[in-house]
């Protein structure tokens, strides 16, 4: 093996490939600025798992600068080797050859461990971002007389997947996205998820408190107590058990059971309706 060629032609090929990356990551960082807002941006509402569409848009291209940086990277290293970049280490004591080399391994572990990590995320990103769109069209299609569906509604506890509003009552639907076989079948214990194919717990602590926060902002904006019912969608699941009458269980397919879980200390009167809708129309606009 010649140890000077590698050396020469990885360090032409290393450096190249470090300052390609800084400028691409700025690009990056530039365009997402300059971009971030939309034309008639006040006229633009979040859409159901928009903030997953957002953070896949970003794995998205992350994931192409890295794999981009190591095309960069080959290429380089191959036309040092070829055109004898190793003059540049000619008379050097070995062991600086050898230390180039760790330092060059170092880097392309760390670069290898960015990109599988983001490959890893992407895809458990995309998957949340396609139950959450899933949910959230289901809604659209069964509200009626004027109800409407928000989606990612900030609270200061967390973010509602989507908030149904109408004279019928208040829903807070959370997706949960949780892989499933065939045959596979939740049930809530307590305050915990139970997945079949899973001995870990999905704790609804956090579901509970984004619920009740939810619930307190509403009651500011009409000026007395309403009751918001907790709803967890689990795509691709049969739900079991329910030992809970605070929350919901539903998948895809039982959906609209939402609408017949309330009583009539549930039903809202029009201009309250249209208050909490004033408002979460303007609070869910993309800013």
């Amino acid at each position: 093996m010649n140890l000077e060629a590698i050396s020469g032609a990885a360090t032409v090929a290393l450096t190249s490939t470090i300052v390609f990356m800084i400028i691409a990551k700025s690009w990056n960082a530039i365009s997402r600025t300059i971009s971030s807002t939309p034309s008639f941006s006040d006229r633009i509402m979040h859409e159901a798992a928009q903030r997953f569409r957002d953070e896949l848009e970003r794995l998205t291209s992350s994931q192409s600068t890295y794999l981009s940086g190591v095309l960069v990277f080959v290429m380089l290293f191959i036309a040092a080797y070829i055109l004898r970049a190793q003059e540049l280490f000619i008379g050097y004591p070995v062991w600086q050859l050898y230390l180039q080399l760790g330092f060059l391994c170092l880097v392309t572990g760390y670069a290898t461990f960015r990109l599988v990590n983001t490959v890893i995320a992407k895809r458990q990103v995309k998957f949340v971002r396609d139950a959450n769109i899933a949910i959230g069209h289901q809604l659209q299609q069964i509200t009626t007389n004027g109800t409407r569906v928000f989606h990612d509604v900030a609270t200061t506890a967390g973010v509602i997947d989507h908030v149904v509003v109408g004279q019928n009552g208040l829903y807070a639907v959370n997706v949960v996205a949780h892989r499933s076989s065939k045959q596979g079948h939740v049930r809530m214990n307590g305050n915990v998820l139970q997945f079949s194919n899973s001995k870990i717990e999905y704790p609804i602590v956090d579901i509970a408190a984004k619920t009740t926060r939810l619930a307190r902002d509403f009651r500011k904006i009409v000026g007395h107590t309403v009751r918001v019912r907790s709803v967890i969608a689990l795509p691709g699941w049969k739900i079991g058990e329910q030992l809970n009458d605070e929350h919901l269980l539903v998948c895809q397919n039982t959906l609209s059971m939402f609408y017949g879980w309330k009583d009539e200390s549930d039903c809202l009167m029009n201009e309250d309706v249209h208050a909490l809708q004033k408002d979460l129309t303007a609070s869910c606009i993309i800013s």
